[in-house]
């Protein structure tokens, strides 16, 4: 065991260094960067620059900018230096988890992170409950009357569910129960006067505010993890094992519970880490965004239009090395649930 643990984690660091490889020579063949930003404002290509042209005053458009000052730019991002360079840079910092500085923000990516990260942990922790809280009992609900009327009802429900994206039930939600009938806020996490509630307001108010963005989220993810139960289920139930046990004069409740229950949630305990660690860092964009809900995922999207370099590398690396560390969980959590797992 520990000798396959060690392989897996020194197989990390290849892993690594090869998404991280692959990334940053993408990066130096896209154009826009935030040199040609910064020199498109100093030469008034942007909208500040059209503004004034407007106005008559201070248009600089035909002006073009010396090459001192590209070279001070160039430094002042760390271009200046050549792209080999750079990247054993950046691997010197990231090996000492330093993930850099923003360029368009006065912060460090560390800290970027820690302030976007409790929107998507709210967000991504009630998706993760509902659909194993509620996904689970359907699922094993329909193993034990497949073929039943409840069982094609659910799965139709399910199936129809998983067909409709987030963002499209998103905007339906907002429509509806937003704007129509004003059940719900609009936006964001908290309402403004949050700080001033009590405990138990509090809580109500953030309860109020996350109603409407953990449905859209959660209605997707019950499809897979139910029909994952029960055919999980399924499974054991036509063993052997199960038709031994039903013929020495068990309950069926006991057979189920007890012999059934344990090896047909191998596939669903195993994939626990994975969905559990991915509640914190897989923010929904498009739901972030709908209901303006600043997390990880809107910050990622924003970096990688604005070229925002470090913020892109520097969570690219972080959420890689989790994943990688989580996937290594798992598979030992099949050791842990199954004895009969052998590595070796």
């Amino acid at each position: 065991m520990l000798a396959y643990i060690l392989k897996r984690l020194l197989l990390m660091v290849p892993t690594l260094l090869g998404v991280l490889l692959l990334t940053f020579v993408v990066i130096q063949f896209v154009p826009g960067g935030p040199v040609e930003q910064m020199v498109a404002q100093l030469q008034g290509r942007d909208s500040g620059g059209e503004g004034a042209a407007a106005t008559g005053a201070g248009y600089r458009g035909r002006q073009g900018v010396d090459a001192a000052r590209i070279a001070e730019i160039k430094e002042f991002y760390g271009f200046d230096k050549p792209a080999h360079e750079r990247f054993i840079q950046m691997l010197g910092q990231f090996s000492r988890f330093d993930l850099g500085k923003s360029f368009f923000y006065p912060k460090d990516v560390w800290q970027l992170v820690k302030e976007k990260l409790p929107v998507s942990i709210s967000l991504g922790l009630w998706t993760f409950f509902l659909s194993y809280v509620i996904s689970i009992p359907l699922g094993i609900a329909k193993a034990v009357r497949a073929g039943s009327r409840f069982d094609t009802f659910t799965s139709l429900l399910v199936l129809v569910g998983y067909a409709i994206p987030g963002f499209v039930l998103g905007v339906a939600l907002l429509v509806i129960f937003g704007g129509q009938l004003q059940w719900f806020p609009l936006r964001g996490l908290t309402s403004s006067n949050w700080e001033a509630l009590s405990w138990g307001a509090k809580v109500t108010d953030y309860l109020w505010h996350i109603t409407l963005p953990v449905t859209a989220s959660v209605l997707g993810s019950f499809a897979v993890t139910t029909m994952l139960t029960k055919n999980a289920f399924l499974e054991e139930i036509r063993k052997q094992y199960v038709l031994t046990a039903r013929a020495k004069g068990l309950e069926e409740r006991r057979v189920l519970w007890k012999h059934v229950f344990r090896n047909a949630l191998i596939p669903l305990v195993t994939g626990f880490p994975a969905a559990f660690i991915g509640a914190f860092f897989a923010g929904s964009l498009l739901i972030e965004t709908l209901f303006s809900l600043d997390g990880l995922g809107l910050l990622s999207y924003e970096s990688v239009i604005r070229r925002d370099y470090p913020v892109v590398l520097g969570t690219l690396y972080l959420f890689t090395l989790i994943g990688l560390v989580t996937k290594l969980i798992s598979d030992l959590c099949y050791v842990w649930v199954d004895p009969r797992v052998k590595f070796d």
